[in-house]
């Protein structure tokens, strides 16, 4: 709680003391100035552990990878560190978020189907120990800044029960990023905006929630001391609709005809600034010379609010490639073989076991995890000890109309939606999504235009994919007939994982959920009396349903003795 009370002191001016943008001296570009070491206080033996994670960025809208939005901060410190080019997450945000925070596969915390719904009674389940309370355990200060979207139902789901010394942001999956606000449906609006467990009404100052989380950062890193090893969680809202940005980022790209296009492109250059100002903080504050940045996208773009994936196959939301390999670099002083390109396949919930092990924490032998310590593979080159990555079974997604058990060569019912890699192969089966190839040009109208994608019709029935992705990465070869013994080893691997998976956690919306009921914030609303009620009222119907039957029982034994004795 200390680390509150400190944050709660610095005032808004003592913030804007500093700025949120960085200065920029005359004759001094900012490439130089990122550049620059920074003299701190002698560092602790333990890295400072910066993860970012942008929200819906496409695979294409980075500069290095071919992007008409220019971003010169992420483009600096990817060349300067590991690009991650064989780098997958999940299709969507609360399915990457708690892979990144458990380490496990979605089928391992009951997570599979969707995201959790602001009126959900559903989180993250809390049998699963998470990454800052690993970090915690092994001295580490915690702290998040942004987006949560893994529940907050009860009290118990909130991020600051979950391991975190701190939390700045927002607990649903999207909102204004200005006022903070987000309808559900109608009648069913609230504010969304946090620090630790209560509604932060006092940042209700319509600032856009890039630069206020960034500023946040900067608090948390001017306040703490660099002796201290801290894990700094920022799960910026950008480029996530609703396309919202501050009007001066619009003037470079008044070229871009499409009205989406143009807002992304002008949140994804705010967040690239937002970047800047974070590394710079690490710099003045005395943490760079000593952390380990890694910077992620939670799953691809989604073409109709302006994302882009090309030339990668799908959209957020699918397994197709580009909903699920994302933009991915880490960026450190620690690393040993900087200005490379990582190959080497590596999935995000690597790094729950990598971040441990940097931190010299401890893992439980219990603990069933799915990721990797992937850490020699990017520092050093080494090779990946990751050969598969089970990218979903989703048992209760729409079923796919001609999918079947025959299909699956009796092994796999191939109605369900499911996508697996397995060394160079990948296997999709159900519905895997929108499909489309979306190029640069299908930008150029004033409206997305289906004219440009790239569409393909399928043959009747069609239920189950196959690719080389390392051979064909933009999928665009099916060979699920030329090698079927390859399908049926990845319909037996699916099989396999399918048997160690947990039931889903999807319940039904909760009328108590609306932030009209909670002062109009959205908010924990299941209160553990009510739980107890339910649990001792329960057994009570239980007991007494057990004694009906005990003498329903009875009166059945009693007559069959009589019939014996009389007979």
């Amino acid at each position: 709680m200390l680390a509150g009370g400190l944050l709660a002191s610095f005032s808004v001016l003592s913030l804007l003391a500093y700025g949120y943008l960085a200065p920029e001296p005359e004759g001094v570009s900012r490439a130089a100035q990122l550049k620059e070491g920074a003299e701190g206080e002698p560092p602790t033996s333990k890295p400072h552990l910066v993860f970012i994670l942008a929200d819906d960025q496409g695979f294409r809208d980075v500069g290095y990878h071919g992007s008409e939005i220019r971003t010169p901060t992420l483009d600096q410190l990817a060349a300067e560190g590991v690009k991650l080019e064989n780098y997958y997450v999940q299709p969507m945000c609360t399915p990457s978020r708690s892979q990144f925070i458990t380490g496990k596969y979605q089928i391992h915390t009951g997570l599979q189907h969707s995201v959790i719904r602001p009126t959900q009674p559903n989180c993250l389940p809390l049998d699963n120990a998470t990454l800052p309370q690993k970090l915690k355990e092994a001295g580490y200060s915690t702290h998040m800044v942004g987006k949560w979207h893994l529940g907050f139902y009860r009290k118990e789901c909130m991020p600051t029960q979950r391991g975190f010394d701190s939390f700045f942001g927002s607990l649903l999956g999207s909102g204004d990023y200005y006022t903070h606000y987000k309808c559900d449906s109608p009648r069913m609006c609230g504010y969304d905006l946090y620090e630790n467990d209560n509604a932060a009404w006092d940042h209700d100052n319509g600032m856009y929630s890039t630069q206020m989380y960034t500023q946040r950062v900067q608090q948390i890193l001017a306040s703490h001391s660099p002796k201290t090893p801290i894990f700094l969680y920022i799960a910026y809202q950008a480029v996530h609709s609703p396309l919202q940005a501050p009007g001066k980022y619009y003037e470079r790209y008044r070229s871009i005809n499409n009205i989406n296009r143009r807002r992304y492109a002008a949140m994804l250059a705010c967040l690239d600034e937002a970047i800047y100002n974070v590394t710079f903080a690490l710099k003045k504050y005395g943490y760079y010379n000593n952390s380990v940045i890694i910077y992620s996208s939670d799953n691809g773009g989604q073409p109709t609010a302006g994302g882009n994936n090309w030339p990668l196959r799908g959209s957020k939301g699918s397994y197709w490639e580009g909903g699920i390999r994302a933009v991915g670099f880490v960026h450190s002083p620690l690393l040993k073989n900087k200005g490379s390109v990582c190959k080497e396949l590596i999935h995000i919930t690597d790094w729950f076991p990598t971040l441990i092990t940097l931190a010299e924490g401890q893992i439980d032998e219990d603990t069933q995890l799915d990721g990797y310590d992937v850490w020699e593979t990017i520092s050093e080159g080494r090779r990946s000890p990751r050969v598969d990555i089970l990218h979903n079974i989703d048992p209760i997604y729409t079923k796919a109309k001609n999918g079947s058990w025959a299909a699956g060569f009796g092994i796999w019912n191939t109605a369900v939606q499911s996508a697996i890699r397995v060394n160079h192969w990948k296997l999709l089966t159900g519905n895997p999504g929108y499909s489309d190839w979306v190029p640069p040009q299908s930008f150029s109208n004033v409206g997305p235009s289906r004219w440009h994608n790239e569409r393909v019709s399928w043959t009747a029935g069609k239920t189950v994919w196959l690719f080389n992705i390392t051979a064909d990465p933009y999928e665009r070869v099916d060979l699920s007939s030329k090698y079927p013994e390859v399908v049926k080893q990845l319909l037996r691997r699916l099989s396999q994982f399918n048997k160690t998976a947990v039931p889903v956690r999807y319940p039904p919306k909760d009328p108590r959920s609306n932030p009209n009921f909670n002062g109009g914030v959205w908010g924990p609303w299941f209160k553990e009396e009510e739980r107890k009620k339910k649990s001792n009222k329960y057994k009570a119907e239980n007991k007494l349903k057990q004694n009906k039957t005990k003498k329903k029982s009875n009166r059945k034994k009693g007559h069959s003795v009589d019939c014996l004795v009389s007979g």
